[in-house]
């Protein structure tokens, strides 16, 4: 079959974390624990994600040219994606997340500089026409520019590809964005946004799908936490259930389930089996700390299907670069 194409385009950002006693007031200086510094960005994630299932990916982003950029350019080289379309400027420096997590309840606090990412430009995009010529799946989020992520969509619809949004961090976004989204992939907040509505609007799940269809997206994924995954097209709407995993950490949880659904798309799969597949990638993310090392690799999901006395794709037991 070989190994399907996938564009990522996206954000990448560092990841400061520590842990405190408890959450300091203003003007206090608190000794913390368990300094660590971790790649993040929800492009990055889901680029990583999308490789280690086996896609030749390629990442459009901006980053610094600082350590950290340098740090990220590692890490792609690693996983095997393709960096010619990330981009580094001087202008600004790569982006940057400082988390500070309180031990006893795992409350956290985060504030963000997208640093760099913010300079990603629609036409910075347009130029990397090399990463579009043919990619099965385009994958975009929104911790960059709506008109980047915008732009990504388009010349992915305009070459073919599948065309996933995930909606996060959610904005309201233009009719213009909508239309050129095939699959949507919100959890239940940011669909309610997205709608019109408040975050904490109670609606059920369905309704809002079909509300986000009706302003011109094909289809909506939408992720349901322990509940699964609903999907709701214009005439039909299937529940996917998760997987009983025991959970150490949610937070790539959402990354591996986009990975997942790319993937299982780029191979042919039709929607309800990629879901099917993205529910079994984002539930192996939870098993472990941390994002990057809790995205399951080819190996792991097999291991997965067996465990759970499920069968897997037929595609999954082929070697990807056969």
């Amino acid at each position: 079959m070989g190994s399907p194409r996938i564009t990522v385009v996206g954000s990448y950002a560092t990841g400061l974390t520590m842990k405190v006693e408890r959450m300091p007031s203003t003007g206090e200086t608190l000794l913390g624990t368990g300094y660590r510094v971790d790649y993040g960005g929800k492009g990055s994630n889901q680029a990583v994600g999308c490789a280690r299932l086996g896609a030749t990916v390629s990442f459009v982003a901006r980053i610094g040219t600082d350590p950290f950029g340098k740090m990220a350019l590692g890490l792609y080289r690693d996983e095997g994606i393709d960096v010619t379309h990330v981009m580094q400027t001087a202008d600004a420096p790569t982006g940057v997340g400082f988390i500070i997590v309180e031990a006893a309840s795992g409350h956290n606090c985060i504030t963000i500089d997208p640093g760099a990412n913010e300079f990603l430009t629609a036409d910075d995009v347009c130029q990397c026409e090399a990463a579009f010529r043919s990619p099965a799946v385009v994958l975009t989020q929104l911790e960059i520019p709506v008109a980047a992520a915008e732009s990504a969509l388009r010349y992915g619809r305009e070459r073919g590809a599948v065309t996933i949004l995930n909606p996060a961090p959610v904005r309201p976004l233009p009719p213009s964005l909508l239309q050129l989204i095939d699959i949507l992939t919100p959890n239940q907040s940011e669909a309610r946004v997205l709608a019109g509505l408040t975050p904490d609007t109670d609606v059920e799940p369905e309704a809002v799908a079909r509300e986000l269809i009706r302003n011109g997206v094909k289809q909506v994924v939408m992720t349901l936490g322990e509940s699964g995954a609903l999907i709701v097209t214009a005439n039909s709407s299937t529940c996917v259930p998760a997987l009983r995993m025991v959970a150490v950490d949610t937070t790539g949880a959402g990354d591996a389930f986009n990975a997942g659904l790319a993937m299982a798309l780029a191979c042919g799969a039709n929607v309800e089996a990629a879901v099917q597949f993205a529910v079994v990638t984002g539930g192996l993310a939870v098993t472990k700390e941390g994002v990057i090392p809790s995205l399951p690799n080819r190996d792991e999901v097999r291991r997965a299907y067996g465990l759970q006395n499920l069968m897997p794709p037929t595609w999954l037991a082929a070697d990807p670069a056969a």
